[in-house]
């Protein structure tokens, strides 16, 4: 694959509004993508390459990588029934308390911030693991709920398109 470009102006930063991770909220045959982290003011991708360095009897220093595991806070999400991410993890993390399903999510991280001069860059993951960490809030707040989401499963590059609130992720593409 080609390098990608950033999308944007020259000389300017590139708003965080363009690195959106969506939940499938639909099934594998038909996605509905819902964004996830609704309200949510700062969140970020972890990434754990499981960097080791040795040094050798040279006194020359080598370090090895493995692909990242990468992480996602999203701490608090404003329960919100209009929230159809939100609303799934209610039921999967609260109601049923379903860890094999929570752990086993079809997730997509939209970078509409890079493209190839024809289509932008996504990444989705098959089985990613959500845990609902917590449910609460401050006495006379909103209801919250936090989760960390470990991306995982098979990991498809491909192309992604927003037409108002509809997602479309398409494996492989002009990427």
């Amino acid at each position: 694959m080609a390098d990608l470009e950033f999308n944007t102006t020259a000389g300017q930063t590139i708003a965080r509004e363009l690195l959106i991770a969506y939940l499938n909220t639909g099934t594998a045959e038909t996605p509905t993508w819902s964004a996830f982290g609704k309200r949510v003011e700062d969140s970020d991708e972890e990434m754990d390459w499981s960097q080791e360095s040795t040094q050798d009897i040279l006194g020359n220093t080598w370090t090895t990588m493995k692909k990242p595991i990468i992480t996602q806070s999203f701490d608090p999400i404003p329960m919100d029934a209009g929230d159809a991410a939100a609303v799934k993890l209610w039921n999967l993390g609260v109601k049923d308390q379903n860890a094999q399903s929570l752990a086993n999510q079809d997730m997509l991280i939209a970078h509409f911030y890079a493209d190839s001069g024809e289509a932008t860059f996504a990444e989705r993951y098959s089985g990613s693991a959500i845990a609902v960490t917590r449910i609460g809030g401050e006495g006379g707040g909103n209801l919250e709920i936090s989760t960390e989401i470990t991306y995982g499963g098979e990991r498809t590059i491909g192309t992604v398109t927003r037409t108002g609130s509809t997602v479309t992720f398409t494996p492989g593409g002009a990427v």
